[in-house]
């Protein structure tokens, strides 16, 4: 290092340090482990908070004083998760759940919404409701293709004519506009399912226009319509073509038709970043999903008009067959009717049990228990058991790969994932490396979403920290009591406030709504 260059940085350290010791800090954490979330290795050091900002991240704190010091040898200090794939818009509306201590207590401090083209709309009333009305984490919204497309086109089979894309592309550039990540799909998902490529593309340029990222619950994970190879090829298709970041939101591979196929699509997703895509994904560490049964059990087509067309269909005799045919296979690609757990609050017939059981207690065949089930309602979700560890880990060790819940009530990764990846899969079984479980929790996903001074320990970026004992986390939450909440998290700082203050929530609503600027 040239000598001149060498003085010059001792010479701001010093005038820094000086600056500091001539005014009061709020916080000062002294001696702990610091994993920055860079993805490098820890070390010891003193952290500074002033207001709403890290100020000072150094060995020697040269007087300074604060309000108050935590004495924090022993404990990791890192920068608060962020789970980019949450389904929480409800609880944070809520006035009773706004907290999100679901997430807190995980350590996560900032949630994105508006996953799998479902959202708010317009995202601008959103999130100045939740700016106004106090939240206990950050928050951020995707724009919801299918919630545009339903808008303009309605839960219908049809291509939009010029003038209908053009409407749906006024809407999006609105909700970029209003500060949204960038464009969510859930291809998977009526209405989304009914749309092609194009319709798509000519929505994905006008979120890259703004600098956002395309967020995807790809047309098929499984072997439900063109395959879980043909689904990536069409996600990054659509980056080529619209020159967008993609991010493939719980990449996984479902069912026991393509267990085993993580490799393949590793492969294609490095072949396209070697191209210069820009690809990445999130997962959440668990074997079973959770979705609505309609869309885990239900032919696509049958969905055409809604849940009232839905239900007609179901009662046309001329349709049974087609109808039972399709729904049998479906519940075949989920690994069988003893795989589905249903559940529903308001159903308590069959709230916890599998189809399976469900059909040997009305002595039908899962088909038409899964018929019975829909007349009743049209809400019931099933969590079924359909991927395998072996993919699980795969996916999980790549440097793209970062952790995302998409949290929902009734399955665990609501209230574990971002601790059950840190116990289970960092510190007990070794699948990866602490520094890496952290970065992939934080520093990765803040810059692949675009969140500015977030995501890492660095002097002026915002104070969203968790400070943690590593043999006292705990990942509480199971499938049979799925909300327990996690333990271990002994400080949360939001915005430079304790959310989790020795351990316990302190009250604070500290959150920010989340603008993409």
């Amino acid at each position: 290092m040239n000598k001149l260059f060498r003085a010059t940085l001792v010479a701001m350290a010093v005038a820094f340090a000086s600056d500091l010791a001539a005014q009061e800090i709020d916080i000062l954490i002294k001696g702990a482990t610091v994993y920055d979330g860079s993805g490098e290795t820890s070390e010891v050091k003193n952290v500074g908070i002033k207001g709403d900002r890290i100020v000072f991240v150094g060995e020697q704190t040269n007087g300074i004083t604060a309000q108050r010091e935590i004495d924090a040898e022993g404990m990791v200090l890192a920068p608060g998760f962020i789970d980019p794939h949450t389904h929480v818009e409800g609880d944070l509306s809520h006035p009773e759940r706004k907290s999100n201590l679901a997430y807190l207590m995980q350590g996560v401090t900032t949630v994105i919404g508006g996953n799998d083209g479902s959202g708010p709309f317009p995202i601008g009333e959103k999130l100045d409701e939740w700016e106004q009305n106090g939240i206990g984490t950050n928050a951020g919204l995707f724009v919801g293709h299918g919630t545009v497309r339903r808008q303009v086109l309605g839960n219908n089979d049809i291509a939009p004519n010029d003038a209908q894309l053009e409407e749906m592309k006024a809407l999006v550039e609105k909700g970029m506009g209003d500060g949204a990540i960038g464009l969510s799909t859930g291809l998977f998902y009526s209405p989304g399912s009914f749309a092609n490529k194009d319709e798509v593309v000519a929505l994905a340029k006008v979120a890259n226009n703004f600098g956002g990222i395309y967020d995807t619950h790809m047309r098929d994970e499984s072997s439900y319509s063109i395959g879980l190879l043909n689904s990536i090829e069409e996600t990054l298709e659509i980056g080529r073509e619209s020159g967008i970041p993609i991010h493939f939101s719980h990449l996984k591979a479902l069912g026991a038709d393509v267990w085993g196929m993580s490799d393949q699509v590793i492969e294609k997703i490095e072949a396209a970043q070697s191209s210069g895509l820009k690809v990445t994904a999130n997962q959440y560490p668990y074997e079973a999903s959770r979705t609505s049964l309609i869309a885990a059990v239900v032919p696509r087509w049958a969905e055409d008009g809604g849940y009232k067309a839905l239900l007609e269909r179901i009662n046309d005799s001329s349709l049974i067959d087609t109808l039972a045919e399709g729904m049998t296979e479906n519940i075949r690609r989920r690994g069988g009717p003893s795989s589905l757990i249903l559940s529903d609050a308001k159903y308590p017939e069959i709230d916890g049990k599998s189809l399976e059981r469900m059909a040997e207690e009305w002595e039908l065949e899962p088909w038409e228990a899964t018929f019975k089930i829909l007349k009743e309602s049209s809400a019931v979700r099933v969590v079924s058991f359909n991927m395998q560890e072996e993919d699980i880990i795969n996916f999980m060790k790549q440097p793209w790969m970062m952790t995302g819940s998409d949290g929902v009530v009734a399955h665990p990764r609501k209230y574990g994932s971002f601790t059950k990846k840190l116990v289970e899969y960092s510190l007990e079984k070794n699948v990866i490396p602490l520094e890496f479980a952290i970065h992939s929790s934080s520093g990765l996903t803040a810059e692949t979403l675009g969140l500015k001074e977030r995501g890492f320990v660095r002097e002026g970026y915002y104070a969203d920290l968790i400070l943690f004992k590593i043999d006292e986390l705990e990942n509480n939450a199971d499938y049979d009591n799925p909300s327990a909440f996690s333990g271990g998290m002994r400080y949360v700082l939001v915005n430079g406030e304790f959310a989790i203050d020795e351990g316990e929530y302190s009250g604070k609503l500290a959150g920010r709504a989340i603008i993409r600027k």
